[in-house]
């Protein structure tokens, strides 16, 4: 399978401009106190105040704005732990387009009904991500719908750009941006404007230690890779890499680096203790690379990309219950 076309700049400006009318910019804020737990100026992208609380809400709405009615009314299927499901599920909704949603089984429950209330197919299939992807696929062919992969799509790649169009307006001297990694999408977005807008920013990325199928194959240079995919956090459980995203990061990273589940969890209470956030392990991946590098990151201005905030009750009892980050050292 060949891989998809390359969006460039000028797509991320088109998408700024379809979703204007549907979603206002979110706020980046710094904090204080996290700051003083981090030895550097963070700040954070609050994608999880987006209306399906992830930002891949962008990239559906510019998929479907860029569908023709008659691909509209043949409706689109999806594959997903959650967020990108959540996405297509709303996008769908406004533009009156069926849509079927593939999870694997035993879906998180908030994020499961989530799709199902905005309408859309939910359904069950396959122990993990990969063998949902198989499902939907077939689902696609028998039905004649558009299957939307999560990561090599275009479209979806532009339109979770205008996020980053977003922090470069609010902070075009930034020395880091740090983004989680599932399929890649964020970080490939965030590698497009920052080559066009701010070329001296380094953008590194990174990934569950227990699910590192794209960072091995961004640090191999090869085809996309296969890695076991064990990770707790599910908006990082990705055992493949996709070739479009890799295409993107491999000349924009400066860095792709893997955190543990258990450092995840730390930089979740984190957040929520010293900047009053809720995010869900993906969410709170790039402050968690940023905490466990304190030496990497000390004295420098970093954004980090809260991707979500679709946390489950448990997950947030975990995380409260979990390792703890260092104690705050300023006054």
């Amino acid at each position: 399978m060949s891989t998809p076309r390359r969006p460039t700049i000028t797509d991320a400006l088109r998408a700024r401009r379809l979703l204007a009318a549907h979603l206002p910019p979110t706020p980046m804020w710094s904090y204080p106190l996290l700051d003083a737990t981090a030895g550097a100026t963070v700040l954070v992208k609050h994608e999880n105040v987006q209306p399906t609380g992830a930002f891949k809400v962008r990239g559906g709405l510019t998929l479907l704005a860029g569908m023709d009615e008659a691909e509209r009314a043949r409706g689109v299927v999806g594959y997903s732990t959650g967020n990108h499901a959540q996405s297509l599920a709303y996008a769908a909704a406004r533009f009156g387009a069926p849509c079927a949603i593939v999870m694997p089984e035993r879906p998180n429950p908030a994020k499961a009904h989530a799709v199902r209330a905005l309408g859309a197919e939910l359904i069950e299939a396959g122990a993990d991500l990969g063998e949902a992807a198989e499902r939907a696929a077939a689902l696609a062919a028998e039905r004649g719908m558009r299957l939307v992969s999560p990561a090599d799509e275009p479209d979806l790649i532009a339109g979770v750009a205008t996020a980053y169009l977003e922090v470069f307006d609010r902070e075009p001297g930034l020395d880091a941006l740090v983004v989680p990694v599932g399929g890649g999408s964020g970080a490939a977005a965030a590698c497009l404007v920052a080559a066009a807008l701010a070329p001296r920013c380094e953008v590194i990325a990174v990934q569950a230690a227990a699910s590192p199928a794209a960072h091995d194959t961004w640090h191999a240079g090869g085809a996309p890779l296969t890695r076991p995919n064990r990770t707790r956090v599910e908006g990082l459980a990705t055992g493949r890499a996709f070739a479009l995203t890799q295409e993107l990061m491999r000349g924009g990273l400066a860095d792709f680096v893997l955190v543990g589940d258990d450092d995840i969890a730390a930089a979740q209470w984190a957040l929520m203790r010293d900047a009053h956030t809720l995010a869900e392990g993906a969410g709170a991946a790039a402050l968690a690379a940023v905490l466990t590098r304190p030496a990497r990151f000390a004295g420098r201005r970093v954004a980090v990309m809260c991707s979500g905030g679709n946390a489950s009750e448990h997950e947030i009892l975990a995380c409260g219950r979990g390792p703890r980050v260092a104690q705050r050292t300023a006054g």
